[in-house]
């Protein structure tokens, strides 16, 4: 493999080397001026060569032209554009300041970005939000959420309310890896799934890939969420945060030394049980449900090379029924990164970072007879970067990573009767590596490509391996043998080549058409025979037995801007197919199961769907509509499904989460230059389920079973909801000697008061019937949210 990567840098050296006139870099940072924070994705335009380049998530932009003078454009979201004149006889280290643009949305929209960079970039099938945007969604209870506004954008979704995580282009949520400051979070929920992890007041950047993946991302087969934590302010000291009805947040940044180091400290904490507590008993004896957060990060510009980064997050969520019995989760995580430049055209960044999952539940009202389970997973990693900018025409970055696993799936015991039995289960580990080489090369003045390739090992280490024994499909495999590993003994190994090329081709200058391939390795896995993801779902590594999961996506898209991007419209289609998905046999039993392996089944696993997507920019009303019809399947030999005439061994089957339609709309309305509304509209195609098919009577009770094993027979309702919101900006500014901004918000959740159903369950009368009259049953509905939600939530900053 070495000798791969060794052979393809020397080869584009040569290409860009070849017949180069003399040339000269230009390269710096670009920052926000009220704050300094970094300017991910700036855009650096050049006139005379009609490109140029973007910063990377740091800030940091290099190009390299030939000697003479030349108009730059420097331009971001939100920001005035500034234009520079620059005679390039030299090398020129040029760090730029953007100022906000607070002006009318149009005049922003039209000035404030490259003309049509959302066409002409490299990057399809990738979603990036601003929290300026986020923060005007409607959203539960009135508090603006990460993960909830990314699943109004197309296919994305999750299996309805109450379920933890989200699902992208049919994946189960097991298959996305997010990432907070690089290091992974297993639990990205709070409260089974109603909040994110993430506070909004601490989030710079928020970035979903859910296809087109870049080789410095692995280990999932369905997405990326990349979150990025602000820097801190490193010029003046703010007060940030919020109260709602939910939960309250306040951060604080500033500068340790002005314009050379700063720090952001940001913390939430839920108060419903403190604020419910002295009008009811239900909370008594220790009862309650809360969740807090803590978010902070530090930086230290050592000198114009070098700089360091630390951040952590330390969250936890409390749902106990008394002082002894309850489930509780958390999130740890701490990341330090290292930037530095090594002259005007390599930049680098190692990281270090370690993340930890622990959860468990506790059941028992006396010590006497009682149940404890807990489990973790953990992961140290270590990750160093390099970016080159070798030419106007070729970035290279290059790089590797090596991940450490600890997994603890039952640390468990029970008393019955004050005797204590130990049921826990023994601590794994696995190390998982990789290298990865991409360039990002300009072809032709139409076609752009970004192309390369990532190798993954992962090694499970130490315990006992486990031998099975054939059987028929469906049916628990035998033990045949358990051999003890000493603690760094290799128990199974995999090896993996991924591939990732995208293309543009430039139709006009507002039309493009894009394409991507990506290949994906994923060697932990997700389990769970719940019906939806929970936070108390099994972390196991690929071993002997299970195989890592394999993914495969081709995609193309055709981009358009109408009006001088008034109006931004994309259409995808993309097709995914996988091997060595996980399922189960009938009547499985995962938890604290030390042999889960011999009821675990492999097939494969298909998605394939269109998205449509329309957003307008400018004006009064803003917003977007977007529309996925896409389909998720899983054909696993063992499990059945089809029609009784037919053989239903190992036919397709849908999975949990597919959905056919998926349409969602948003849409924001400027009153005045205070007031403004916003709405937005989910509806969702009913997602499969299993119900029983036929039914047995033993002593006047009905017993169901679902004839032949049939997974997800039937769908249930389909969901659709109506959310709304009113905001108030500066309802204090502008009153003499007070200074900042603040807002007040006003929302209704689920407006119309609709009944989604969460599941259907099925119960009979409880009267015996008399004689040979039949016992009646019934179907019913769960529904999480049944009614409309109120909030109001005031929002300040100084």
């Amino acid at each position: 493999m070495k000798t791969i990567f060794t052979g393809a840098l020397c080869l584009l050296l040569a290409l860009t080397a070849f017949g180069q006139a003399k040339q000269f870099t230009i390269s710096g940072y670009l920052k926000d001026e009220s704050n300094g924070e970094a300017l991910i994705g700036a855009n650096v335009f050049v006139r005379e060569i009609s490109g140029g380049t973007t910063a990377n998530v740091y800030g940091f932009y290099s190009i390299t032209l030939a000697e003479g003078s030349y108009n730059l454009d420097v331009s971001y979201v939100g920001y005035g554009d500034t234009h520079k004149v620059i005679d390039l006889t030299q090398d020129i280290r040029l760090d730029l300041e953007l100022r906000s643009a607070d002006a009318e949305l149009e005049t922003v929209v039209v000035t404030s970005e490259a003309i049509d960079e959302n066409v002409a970039s490299i990057e399809m099938s990738t979603i990036e939000l601003e929290m300026k945007a986020i923060e005007k969604l409607p959203a539960f209870a009135g508090e603006v959420d990460v993960l909830k506004s990314i699943q109004l954008l197309p296919g994305v979704s999750s299996v309805g309310e109450g379920t933890a995580g989200f699902n992208v282009r049919g994946g189960s949520v097991g298959q996305n890896l997010v990432l907070l400051d690089e290091a992974p979070v297993y639990q990205s929920s709070h409260l089974f799934g109603f909040f994110s992890v993430f506070n909004p007041d601490a989030v710079k950047d928020v970035k979903l890939y859910k296809g087109g993946i870049p080789t410095r991302y692995g280990g999932r087969l369905s997405s990326i969420l990349d979150i990025r934590m602000k820097e801190g302010n490193n010029k003046d000291y703010d007060v940030a945060g919020g109260v709602g009805t939910v939960f309250s947040r306040l951060a604080v940044e500033g500068p340790i030394k002005k314009d050379k180091s700063s720090f952001i400290i940001a913390g939430r904490r839920s108060y419903a049980d403190v604020l419910v507590r002295p009008f009811t008993n239900m909370l008594s004896d220790g009862a309650g449900m809360y969740f807090y957060d803590l978010t902070a990060k530090t930086n230290f510009n050592i000198n114009d090379k070098n700089r360091v980064y630390v951040s952590g997050y330390l969250g936890r969520d409390v749902f106990s029924f008394d002082e002894s019995q309850g489930f509780d989760w958390g999130n740890r995580t701490a990341t330090v990164r290292w930037n530095h430049l090594y002259g005007n055209k390599l930049f680098s960044n190692v990281s270090a970072f370690y993340s930890n999952y622990d959860y468990g539940f506790s059941f028992g009202t006396n010590k006497l007879d009682k149940f404890d389970w807990a489990a973790e997973v953990s992961t140290w990693n270590f990750k160093p970067e390099f970016n080159w900018f070798l030419n106007v025409n070729n970035e290279l970055t290059f790089g590797g990573e090596a991940i450490l696993y600890g997994f603890e799936p039952a640390n468990a015991s029970s008393v019955n009767n004050g005797i204590r039995t130990d049921i826990s289960l023994d601590r794994r580990k696995a190390l998982e590596t990789a290298v990865y080489l991409s360039n990002d090369q300009k072809l032709s003045d139409k076609l752009f490509a970004q192309y390369g390739v990532r190798f993954s090992y992962f090694n499970n280490l130490g315990g006992s391996l486990m031998a099975y024994g054939d059987t028929l499909a469906g049916v628990e495999k035998p033990l045949l043998s358990v051999t003890e590993k000493g603690d760094w003994e290799s128990i199974a190994s995999y090896q993996n080549v991924e591939p990732r090329a995208s293309l543009r081709y430039q139709l006009s200058e507002s039309s493009s058409l894009k394409a991507s391939y990506n290949r994906m390795s994923q060697y932990i896995h997700q389990i769970s025979n719940t019906t939806a993801s929970t936070p108390i779902d099994i972390w196991q590594p690929s071993d002997n037995n299970i195989a890592p999961q394999m993914g495969n996506q081709v995609a193309m898209g055709y981009f358009r801007n109408i009006g001088g991007k008034r109006f931004e419209t994309s259409a995808e289609v993309y097709y995914k197919w996988n091997k060595n998905q996980v399922d189960y046999i009938d009547g499985a039993e995962l938890f604290i199961n030390e042999f889960i392996a011999s009821q675990l089944l492999s097939g494969v696993g298909r998605a394939y769907g269109l998205e449509l997507y329309v957003k307008k920019n400018a004006g009064r009303l803003t917003g977007w509509v977007s529309y996925t019809l896409g389909k998720s399947e899983l054909k696993v030999d063992g499990i059945k499904y089809g029609d009784d005439r037919k053989n239903r061994e190992g036919n397709w089957y849908a999975t949990r989460f597919d959905q056919r339609h998926n349409l969602k709309v948003a849409g924001f309305y400027d009153l005045t230059e205070r007031v403004s509304l916003s709405a937005n509209f989910s509806f969702m195609s009913g997602t499969p389920t299993t119900f029983p098919t036929d039914r047995y009577m033993s002593a006047g009770y009905v017993i169901p079973y679902v004839s032949g094993s049939e997974r997800n027979n039937f769908r249930i309702p389909n969901y659709h909801r109506l959310d709304a919101s009113l905001t108030i900006n500066n309802v204090w500014r502008g009153k003499k000697n007070r200074s900042g901004n603040d807002h007040i918000v006003f929302s209704v959740y689920n407006l119309y008061a609709r009944k989604n159903p969460f599941s259907i369950y099925f119960s009979q009368g409880r009267d015996r019937q008399m004689g040979d009259a039949p016992q009646q049953t019934v179907a019913k509905q769960l529904s999480l949210i049944g009614t409309l939600i109120p909030a109001v939530t005031y929002n300040f900053k100084f």
